[in-house]
């Protein structure tokens, strides 16, 4: 009898679009990078539609192995600041209306259910924000820098390095050396929120990336979030493979305990 390796099943994040392929009605997206970036690894895909009741969004999460949050458009200012200005808040790029209220409730679920989270770009600073930090709301004005933070046109390459910090998980999984990143995002976060490390820096000291302190690893599931696209990067540097391999396997012991 041959022995088959659990497929774990992972929940992908989506936006919703004005219209689909097959008629010009709303239609669930995901860009197809990230499924490619699962399966090639063993997983299912499960994408969630843009849903708010929250036992819907519980009982998906508690079926699943694991949850990717992708990226998307800005998040909503008055979830982090109260007091953010007209002028900041029209400078801004919104998902369409839901998203940020089901992914509020998704990663609560996720927390508590202690499972296996990847979260990349928006996931990355929307975990941020549900645990109590904040972001700037428009980079380019609230901190200019020489870094390129934001290049829809290069979004396949790596535009500008990020160094990864000693004594981090990331540290460990990619190594200390400079690693190239793409670069694709308006916000950014600003005050880290308690329980998180910064796991990478771009040049410029902006935050790349995020885990939990060692302390507070244990009372959650395996978590890391980058602010880049490894996805999009992993086909011509592996090294951004290392991150899917890793939450593959994660979601697999998951499925298997």
């Amino acid at each position: 009898m041959v022995e088959t390796v659990k497929r774990p099943l992972i929940l992908v994040t989506s936006s919703t679009a004005d219209s689909g392929a097959e008629f010009p009605d709303p239609s669930v997206s995901v860009a197809y990078d990230y499924i490619q970036a699962l399966t090639a690894h063993g997983a299912l895909v499960f994408c969630l539609p843009v849903v708010t009741d929250p036992d819907w969004i519980s009982g998906a999460v508690a079926r699943v192995d694991g949850v990717l949050l992708t990226g998307g458009g800005d998040i909503e200012p008055t979830l982090y600041g109260p007091d953010v200005t007209s002028e900041l808040r029209a400078l801004c790029e919104f998902s369409k209306p839901g998203r940020d209220t089901m992914e509020v409730q998704l990663i609560r679920e996720v927390l508590r259910q202690k499972k296996p989270c990847l979260a990349i770009c928006r996931g990355h600073q929307l975990v941020n924000v549900v645990l109590g930090g904040t972001l700037f709301v428009d980079l380019p004005s609230q901190r200019p820098s020489p870094v390129q933070h934001c290049d829809y046109d290069r979004r396949f390459e790596a535009i500008h390095p990020i160094q990864t910090v000693p004594g981090t998980h990331l540290n460990e999984l990619l190594g200390p050396d400079d690693v190239g990143v793409n670069s694709t995002h308006h916000q950014a976060i600003d005050r880290l929120a308690p329980g998180l490390v910064v796991a990478a820096r771009a040049t410029d000291g902006l935050i790349e990336a995020t885990e939990f302190s060692r302390e507070e690893a244990g009372r959650f599931g395996w978590y890391q979030s980058v602010q880049f696209h490894p996805e999009r990067l992993r086909s011509r540097m592996p090294i951004h493979d290392r991150l899917f391999v890793e939450f593959v396997g994660a979601s697999r012991s998951q499925a298997t305990s």
